[in-house]
């Protein structure tokens, strides 16, 4: 008999990394900024829909980003103790 090899066990593509929206709230630091992501969900109970919001410590490489952008980011490896996203594009600059 013989034994053909698949490859079945072949890493996974990167295109499923989470992917994020936000507005970045803070770019005083050199080479990070930090976006802020908000999302709507609706209460369990009452059906009210409720603004939740989180923050993530993002890589610019380029410090191109300014406080107030509109930039889409990428989870990645971990860079730093709190760094674990990075930036993929400006969608919007701010006014």
């Amino acid at each position: 008999m013989e034994h053909t090899e698949d490859n079945t066990d072949a890493p996974a593509e990167r295109s499923n990394r989470k992917e994020r929206i936000g507005v970045v709230e803070s770019a005083k630091m050199d080479k990070t900024i930090t976006v802020s992501v908000r999302r709507q969900m609706k209460h369990p109970m009452y059906g009210k829909y409720l603004e939740r919001s989180s923050t993530h410590m993002t890589h610019d490489e380029e410090n191109q980003a300014n406080e107030g952008d509109t930039v889409r980011i990428m989870e990645t490896r971990p860079i730093s103790k709190n760094k674990r996203w990075r930036l993929v594009e400006i969608i919007e600059e701010a006014k």
